[in-house]
């Protein structure tokens, strides 16, 4: 049965936004799955994403702490609709990714990262998908802010959307 994800990072709430944007809450109440890379900055934000979600795999990033860092794993494994997903908020630099998380997560199907703030979609030669989310709140270099919805389905992801998040007014 296909399983509705969201999957979001470097929310960074509330330094760099006091509350994510409409349309990432909208998606996270229709999603069946939430995935988080981490940065989220404040608990109370985790606990928002914990009532509202109906599953949330999630870890800690370089910027969270205390709390943050005793609720949440540095990375997350879950298994969803026959994939083997793997979270972890930084994976290093860009030159050479594929390969370094290829050796570093040989039994994933599909890792999701976050820290840099840049959307990324690629597929290591191994066959591992590495996928970052960008920021919903912190676009940095990007046009604009992101965040991604995607469909697990019998072992595949799917339909795997970025969705621009119109600037703060």
């Amino acid at each position: 049965m296909p399983v509705s994800l969201v999957v979001t990072s470097d929310t960074h709430v509330p330094r760099r936004a006091r509350d994510l944007p409409h349309s990432l809450w909208s998606a996270i109440a229709d999603a069946d799955v939430v995935v988080h890379a981490g940065d989220w900055v404040d608990p109370a934000l985790l606990d928002l994403f914990e009532a509202r979600a109906r599953r949330l795999v999630a870890v800690y990033g370089n910027n969270d702490h205390g709390p943050l860092r005793e609720r949440l794993p540095e990375v997350a494994r879950a298994g969803i609709e026959g994939i083997r997903f793997a979270v972890v908020h930084e994976t290093g630099a860009a030159t050479g990714r594929e390969l370094r998380c290829a050796a570093r997560f040989p039994d994933t199907d599909v890792l999701v990262f976050g820290h840099s703030h840049i959307p990324w979609d690629t597929t290591a030669p191994s066959g591992l998908r590495l996928l970052n989310p960008g920021s919903p709140t912190d676009r940095r270099r990007q046009p604009h802010g992101t965040f991604v919805t995607a469909v697990a389905d019998a072992g595949q992801l799917r339909d795997v959307t970025f969705h621009a998040v119109p600037p703060r007014r």
